[in-house]
Order: structure tokens, then C-alpha cells, then sequence
């Protein structure tokens, strides 16, 4: 990328007049390079040194802009190698009106989908789990913590909670925990969920395989049976990324107004 690595840093010398700081100058210079894709996913980006020579900037400026970059998610530093283009995400689409598991939507979308298990098991309820679930102190809950991986790629962290008179063994879920349900009668047919944006912190950035402090999604879900009966709880991290969710919306006529 030698002529593209002259045409992007070598225009900071024109603007250093223009009373952004400098780090911000070089940031927007790569961040616009690859969006207009004169480097592209996988591209090795020079040496701090060259990029400082090529500039007229210092090292210092430097490592502040890569830095950015790379807590962006844009580049991606790998230790004695140096720093590069990330790889692009093709980005999975989510529709909010209709409730399905992980398992499902990936392979509707033709996706190899696979699982790491991070713990599954019997515990004592927290607070919040006492409280969404119905269940008293002396009452056991299910957890089920699984990485959840389509194409080899790291897409979102899951952790449900059940009651466990609804899944006495945990152990005993497959791939897909909605079919496990469905088994027993107890797959849930509506569901609330809550999204709002986060930042990840180390150990969840290191199992979606993103730098920390990344944007991610925090999702929250409380699902429910046709009773009414609450039957899990799920708290998600997704890759920030990777995700785009979709909801249908409709204009309400007069007649419409107030409905539930």
C-alpha cells in the first residue's frame, strides 16, 4: 500500500492549519481511506516510524490516532506483527417482530452456527432473577451462559436464566435451548426485550474477539408463555458491529389509539 500510504498521510502536511489536533487529522485521513476502500481488510499499515516520517508528525501523534482506530474497531493490532485493515463484518439483520432463538435465525440465513458453552448449572436466584422469574429463596434457578458463533465468527454472549422446575438439567440442552423447551411445552410465544447500547468490557471484548470498550449491544429479554407465566430471563451482549435490528412500524389510525 505504498502509493495509497503517500496519498493519505502526506496531505497532513497541507493541513496542519486547520486547528483540528493533529491525532484527529490523522484518525479521519485512515478512517476515510478505508471507508473510500483505498486499503482494504487485511492491509498492513506502515510502522509508526514511516507513518511519522510521511506525515511530519510525531510518533507520539501517532500511536494516539492508531490507538482510536483500533478501540474503533477499524484496525487491529496483532503483537510482533504490527497493525492492520480489520476484516469487515458482514453485518446480520434482526427482525424485532418476530421471536426466534440464535440457532434459528443463523441457519434461516444459511449460517454454520456452533455454541461454546460458558457455564450451565443449578444456583441460588439473584435478586433480579427472583424477581422476573416469580421465584422465592429456597427456590433453585437454571443458567445457561453459551458463546454464540455463526461462520466461526463470535457474534453474542447469552445468558439465560429458568426457573429450574422448567429445566432441571441443564446439561441436557443441545443447540438450540427454544427446542429443548419445546420438548417439555414450555417454548415461549412473545417476549419484551430491551436493547440499549454498551461498551464491553475485558472479559466479554475477549470472547467476541473486539478490542475493549468496543460499542456492543446490551439486550435484555423476558419471555413468556401463552399463560402470561414468565419462563426465561436472557441477558446478551452482540457485537456492535455485526448487528442490525429491524422493527416494522405502522401508522395507528384513530380507531387504534390506546390499544395495548
Amino acid at each position: 500500500m505504498s502509493e495509497a500510504a503517500d496519498q493519505i498521510f502526506a496531505t497532513l502536511k497541507h493541513q496542519a492549519q486547520s486547528g483540528a489536533p493533529l491525532y484527529l487529522q490523522l484518525r479521519k485521513s485512515i478512517e476515510d481511506a478505508v471507508n473510500r476502500g483505498l486499503i482494504g481488510p487485511g492491509d498492513a499499515l506502515p510502522s509508526e516510524r514511516d507513518i511519522a516520517t510521511k506525515a511530519d508528525i510525531s510518533r507520539v501523534t501517532v500511536r494516539k490516532a492508531v490507538q482510536d482506530l483500533v478501540k474503533g474497531g477499524i484496525l487491529v493490532q496483532r503483537h510482533g506483527s504490527g497493525t492492520f485493515v480489520a476484516p469487515r463484518m458482514e453485518r446480520v439483520e434482526q427482525s424485532l417482530s418476530r421471536l426466534t432463538s440464535f440457532t434459528e435465525d443463523m441457519a434461516r440465513r444459511g449460517m454454520a452456527v456452533r455454541s461454546a458453552w460458558l457455564d450451565r448449572g443449578l444456583y441460588a436466584p439473584s435478586p433480579d432473577e427472583m424477581m422476573v422469574l416469580g421465584l422465592s429463596s429456597s427456590e433453585l434457578v437454571a443458567r445457561v451462559a453459551r458463546l454464540r458463533i455463526a461462520n466461526d465468527t463470535p457474534l453474542a454472549i447469552e445468558r439465560a436464566s429458568l426457573s429450574a422446575s422448567v429445566l432441571p438439567d441443564p446439561a441436557d440442552i443441545g443447540s438450540s435451548l427454544y427446542a429443548a423447551l419445546e420438548l417439555t411445552g414450555n417454548r415461549p410465544v412473545r417476549a419484551v426485550q430491551r436493547i440499549s447500547a454498551a461498551n464491553l468490557g475485558d472479559s466479554d471484548a475477549r470472547l467476541l474477539e473486539v478490542p475493549p470498550g468496543i460499542a456492543g449491544l446490551h439486550i435484555e429479554r423476558i419471555s413468556y408463555l401463552a399463560s402470561g407465566k414468565v419462563i426465561e430471563f436472557t441477558r446478551s451482549i452482540y457485537r456492535g458491529d455485526a448487528y442490525d435490528f429491524v422493527a416494522e412500524l405502522r401508522l395507528t389510525g384513530p380507531s387504534e389509539e390506546g390499544r395495548p
